[in-house]
C-alpha cells in the first residue's frame, strides 16, 4: 500500500472516469453520424475516419462543429418515439373496447386472440418494450 499513495489512487480514478466519459461520447457520436440524414456517405466516412484515427481530437471537433445538430436529432428522435407510443396507446385503447365479448371472458374470445397476435407482432418489430407488451397483454386477458 505504501508503493501507491492515496493521491495517486484519486488521480488514477479521475483519468479512468474521464476515459469512460469519452467512450460514452464516442459511441454517442458514432450513432449520431449514422443517424444524420443530411450528411452524405462521404461525410459520414470522413467523420468516422477522423474519430477513429484521431479519437480525442475527432470527438472534440465533432462536438464543437455538430453539437447543435446532435441535440436537435436527439430531441427529434425522442419526440418521434413519444408520438409513436401515444399513437400506439390510442390505437390499443380504441380497439380494446371492441375486441369482442363482455365481462371477464371477453378477452378470451376471437378478438382477444387477434389483439394478442397484434401485440406480439408489435413487440417482435421493436415497437413495444417487454414491459409495455406485458401490460397490454394483461389488459387484454383481463
Amino acid at each position: 500500500m505504501d508503493d501507491y499513495p492515496l493521491l495517486n489512487l484519486f488521480w488514477t480514478m479521475f483519468w479512468f472516469f474521464l476515459w469512460i466519459m469519452w467512450l460514452f461520447l464516442l459511441f454517442k457520436i458514432i450513432t449520431d453520424i449514422f443517424r444524420d440524414d443530411e450528411l452524405s456517405g462521404w461525410g459520414k466516412a470522413g467523420w468516422l475516419i477522423f474519430c477513429i484515427v484521431l479519437p480525442y481530437l475527432g470527438v472534440l471537433v465533432y462536438v464543437i462543429a455538430r453539437g447543435k445538430g446532435m441535440t436537435r436529432r436527439d430531441a427529434k428522435q425522442a419526440k418521434d418515439a413519444e408520438a409513436a407510443f401515444q399513437d400506439y396507446i390510442r390505437k390499443t385503447a380504441g380497439t380494446a373496447g371492441t375486441a369482442g365479448g363482455t365481462g371477464a371472458a371477453g378477452g378470451a374470445g376471437h378478438g382477444g386472440v387477434d389483439e394478442l397476435t397484434r401485440l406480439a407482432d408489435l413487440k417482435d418489430r421493436g415497437a413495444l418494450t417487454h414491459e409495455e407488451f406485458e401490460k397490454a397483454k394483461a389488459r387484454v386477458l383481463s
